[in-house]
């Protein structure tokens, strides 16, 4: 029996309470312009110099035609690349990544486009802790969407031209005032949002042995790890460990769950993600398409509630997995986070 939409906004409107943590993979910046897997295998095809040495061209020779029929994370995970290879696909990943962010951000600089995270953030809970951000992603559109929406950003790196990573000092740098209360000192903190990037970022780079974040490009690796065998191995490398500890502690605090353009098919979160949300966690995912593990999740798990476009003999609407039951609701918009603000947020 279908919900009624009346009670489906309801309920949507009551997840974004305590103890929200947010999950935002690759379909969200996708949805803002930012290249997909398709189109980044796509250019890593025609785009991996020349320079290679002749075993990794050799090697390269094996992976790339795997790239187009089977995508780039199975190509990778069929054919392991060596140190080498690996870097020159991390090079022409960030470059490639970075392009595109660049135009992104020009449109939000002046003013010409709203990044629909932004458009989410004034309808959240602010907890003095900070609300907690867990992204797969590379680009910096979560970090500019939470400062366009008037919050500080927390990434664990403190200081301008080379930024150290320094947990304690970046939550210090957000205290904004003491006072004595009986015995007790309360301290008054900056709204936030703390984002956790156990990928790595397009401004994290190595400097002297140790990670450093600068937002400027430089003609050095950029620290983030590309999709394959390797991915697993080098989350456990600063600072991908630091970063990947903490997502894990948001994820095991979290009261609910706001996933979104997720996949869940990434090793780094889902030894604890998907048991917690099995556990019982109320969890919403807006999506554009369900991945096969979304879609069951959702229908074996009656408190995830599932969101993705539909186009139904000609009609474009949303499939909605609610009460572990798929119902088409035609003419809505719920699984793009700007249709989601917009109809059920703001409505």
């Amino acid at each position: 029996m279908a919900v009624e939409l009346s009670v489906l906004k309801k309920r949507l409107q009551r997840h974004l309470g305590d103890g929200l943590v947010l999950v935002i993979g690759s379909g969200l910046s996708c949805a803002e312009g930012v290249p997909g897997m398709g189109a980044l295998g796509h250019h890593l095809v025609t785009h991996i110099p020349a320079s290679l040495s002749a075993d990794d061209q050799k090697l390269w020779e094996g992976i790339h035609p795997l790239i187009e029929s089977k995508g780039l994370e199975t190509a990778l995970l069929q054919h392991a690349p060596t140190p080498s290879l690996e870097a020159a696909i991390v090079q022409s990943t960030g470059d490639f990544i970075a392009a595109a962010e660049a135009n992104i951000i020009g449109e939000v600089f002046a003013n010409a486009r709203t990044l629909r995270l932004a458009r989410l953030i004034p309808h959240l809970l602010k907890p003095d802790a900070g609300i907690s951000i867990v992204t797969t992603n590379y680009d910096r559109l979560v970090e500019i969407a939470c400062e366009e929406a008037g919050l500080g950003v927390d990434t664990m790196f403190s200081g301008q031209f080379a930024a150290k990573l320094n947990p304690q000092e970046t939550h210090w740098s957000f205290c904004r005032g003491a006072k004595l209360a009986g015995r007790n000192v309360r301290y008054r903190f900056a709204m936030k949002a703390n984002v956790f990037k156990p990928h790595g970022s397009l401004d994290w780079y190595h400097r002297e042995g140790n990670p450093v974040r600068y937002a400027g490009s430089l003609p050095l690796p950029r620290l983030i790890i590309t999709p394959g065998i390797n991915k697993f191995r080098n989350g456990y490398e600063s600072p991908f460990d630091k970063h990947r500890e903490k997502a894990n502690d948001e994820i095991d605090k979290a009261r609910r769950f706001l996933i979104v353009g997720y996949g869940f098919n990434d090793d780094h979160l889902e030894t604890h993600l998907t048991p917690r949300i099995k556990s019982g966690i109320a969890t919403v995912i807006l999506t554009y398409e369900l991945s096969p593990k979304a879609k069951t999740l959702a229908l074996e798990n009656k408190h995830v509630l599932a969101i993705e476009y539909m186009n139904k003999a000609g009609g474009k609407g949303a499939n909605i997995v609610v009460d572990g039951a798929e119902i088409f609701y035609p003419g809505i918009n719920y699984w793009d986070l700007d249709g989601f603000v917009k109809e059920v947020l703001s409505a």
